[in-house]
């Protein structure tokens, strides 16, 4: 059976000879990038058009609609630990971007046909070049993972982040190699960075204004830069030359607001302060073009640190258990050892190692944990406001900034292993998906304690935290607020925004308020939409908002007819990718009335909660992570303080 892959799921492999098939109903370029188990590569492994054919590895020597890739892992080089299957858009190819063109297709099937699995590489938008999947060893079995990672930057931003030095020639070279005989391939396409120099798409934004980076591109996947993470804000644009006779000069494509090298290294580590010991922490200990960039991707890294350690951890004491228990058994299935003492003195053995090994992997584990909580305490100082929690000082400096971040902290998380270390969760930003805060009762013994009335409150709170997070991290005027609270009943956590100024309109009331709200959303949907599939996006109507929108939903579904439960379900899937994004306040059960209808509108949201649960599935180790909210401090008046300051932002830039 097909195992059907999403973003981040690996799947192991029973064959060692592949294929490797992408159907994508355009021109691709496919390449397969070797690596070490670190990620670094070089360019004697990297099979592409100019040089489709190493051990173990054959790629199209054209560009094609449905390249095909063939892989013996027995043949691949020594020292190879990962094989990255990318695709690329020719610079000649009709598409300027992925995001405008259907979602790649990749099936892995071993070489007499059985497809093994297959992956659909959705949510990309500003990239040029994606790592479709990856193939890789762990214990000595080779796994298939779903990547859909994107470059807004193309191939050479993908061999930096390989570790290329010369990543934008021979990016070139490769494109040149693609490229039908006589056509000139576009530099710009393939062999420099954007001028926002994206980074990965994941599975979380996407967009000119957020690019993909590792984990960061607009996209959600490893992600997509910010419009600032990889331009200088102080750089022009390059005027534009008249049109004029054609020369026979050779075409100069670099662009001057481009980096056209590799990311700059991050900071050196001091010294330990003992051999042996491990280095000191350091803030933006990563790689990335601004610190910014650095200090996302380094939230990122300690997340899967943690995530390694702890799943090292959980198996050892597995394995420890499973041992103990087979040698219990032969001990009790042994007739001599149900005579005198020798049978005790087996079990006691037994428990003797199970104890010993859970006590190692446990002395592991708190090393590792150590090590983390340290970065820990020098990151979460050096946050931006975007990344940081209300209590950090960041926020009293608070000024309304010029550009989008990267991403928007929306909570912590932690495991049980060590609740003290909270790591923040971060979303990329524009948002690819809605949130859902649950304002419903939950497992969680922080959930079962509290009344309904508290529940409810704590979730509109939690909303109305979150919304001004997002007021805050966008330039004036990029980011417009609407509220449907049909009942009322969140009159007072919604106080701070109506009292300051910054929502688009007085919460709407009733099912006439319901309606009108969700048909001017969604006509803006409709008209956008249309716009940009139909290149037009500078021929919108007049008064039309393009300004990112936010729609907080408060009591679904009270005051909701059919009509507008379709609506609300139409903003929530065609609203994000033309910048209209939903914040839902509900209990699930509250609409139960609707059955199944809306099931998809459930799963297309990021649940998270107004109190701490584990609720948060980890696909990767499978761990269950407990989340919680970024809350404002009590008594506190720094949310406040920061919208006021964006009101006046507003003011003084006209809108």
């Amino acid at each position: 059976m097909t195992a059907e892959l999403v973003r981040g799921q690996n799947h192991p492999l029973s064959h060692t000879r592949l294929e490797i098939r992408v159907s994508t109903g355009h021109p691709v370029l496919a390449c397969v990038s070797c690596a070490d188990g670190g990620g670094a590569t070089r360019e004697d492994l990297v099979a592409h058009p100019a040089s489709p054919v190493l051990p173990g590895v054959a790629v199209p020597a054209e560009s094609g609609s449905a390249p095909r890739c063939t892989l013996d892992l027995d043949a691949v080089p020594e020292g190879v630990e990962q094989l990255s299957v990318v695709l690329a858009l020719p610079g000649l190819a009709a598409p300027e971007r992925f995001g405008a063109t259907a979602a790649p297709f990749v099936s892995v099937a071993a070489a007499g046909g059985e497809e093994l699995a297959s992956f659909t590489v959705s949510g990309l938008g500003a990239e040029t070049a994606v790592v479709a999947v990856e193939v890789y060893r762990r214990g000595g079995v080779w796994k298939v993972r779903a990547v859909g990672q994107g470059y807004a930057g193309g191939l050479a931003e993908f061999f930096a982040d390989q570790g290329l030095a010369t990543a934008r020639e021979f990016a070139g070279a490769v494109a040149t190699a693609a490229a039908p005989a006589g056509a000139r391939t576009e530099p710009a396409r393939l062999g420099t960075h954007g001028d926002a120099a994206g980074a990965s798409a994941s599975g979380a934004g996407r967009a000119p204004a957020a690019g993909a980076t590792r984990p960061g591109g607009t996209p959600l996947g490893e992600p997509a830069p910010s419009p600032g993470s990889g331009t200088d804000a102080s750089a022009a644009p390059a005027p534009v030359p008249e049109p004029g006779p054609r020369t026979r000069g050779a075409i100069d494509y670099a662009h001057p607001g481009r980096r056209t090298a590799a990311p700059p290294p991050p900071p050196a580590a001091p010294e330990p302060a003992s051999p042996g010991a491990p280095p000191a922490p350091v803030a933006g200990d990563a790689s990335g073009w601004s610190m910014e960039e650095r200090l996302y991707n380094q939230v990122w890294g300690m997340f899967e640190d943690l995530a390694r350690a702890v799943a090292a951890y959980r198996s050892a004491v597995e394995f420890a258990e499973s041992r103990m228990d087979k040698e219990l058994d032969r001990a009790l299935t042994d007739p001599r050892a149900r005579i005198g003492s020798g049978g005790e003195a087996a079990r006691a053995a037994a428990r003797s190692k199970c104890e010993e090994l859970t006590d190692r992997a446990r002395q592991a584990l708190d090393r590792d944990l150590a090590q983390l909580t340290a970065e820990s305490g020098v990151v979460e100082p050096a946050l931006p406001a975007a990344y940081a929690r209300w209590d950090n000082p960041v926020w009293h400096a608070y000024r309304v900034p010029m550009e989008i971040p990267m991403a928007l902290r929306i909570g912590d998380i932690h495991l049980p292993e060590d609740p003290g270390l909270r790591l923040p969760l971060l979303v990329r930003l524009p948002l690819e998906r809605g949130l859902w805060v649950d304002a419903g009762r939950s497992g969680s013994d922080a959930g079962t304690a509290l009344d309904e009335g508290t529940l409810r409150r704590l979730a509109a709170e939690t909303a109305v935290a979150l919304a001004a997070r997002l007021i805050a991290v966008y330039p004036p005027g990029e980011f417009s607020v609407h509220v449907i609270d049909p009942a009322g009943s969140a009159e007072g956590p919604l106080a701070p925004l109506a009292e300051t100024g910054v929502l688009a309109s007085p919460p709407a009331r009733g099912a006439e308020g319901v309606r009108s709200v969700l048909a001017r959303l969604t006509e803006r949907v409709d008209l956008v939409s249309m716009a940009v599939r139909g290149g037009a996006a500078d021929a919108l109507p007049p008064g039309v908002d393009t300004s990112e929108q936010l729609l907080i939903v408060n009591d679904f579904p009270h005051g909701f007819d059919d009509r507008a439960v379709t609506q609300l379900r139409y903003l929530a899937d065609e609203g994000p990718s033309v910048g209209v994004h939903l914040l839902m306040v509900a209990d699930r059960e509250d609409a139960h009335a609707y059955g199944p209808v809306l099931d998809p509108l459930w799963r297309s949201l990021l649940r998270i909660t107004p109190v701490p649960d584990d609720h948060l599935a980890d696909p990767w180790v499978r761990h269950c992570w407990t989340f919680e909210p970024a809350a404002v401090p009590a008594g506190s008046t720094v949310l406040h303080q920061v919208l006021e300051q964006v009101t006046a932002a507003r003011r003084s830039w006209g809108r």
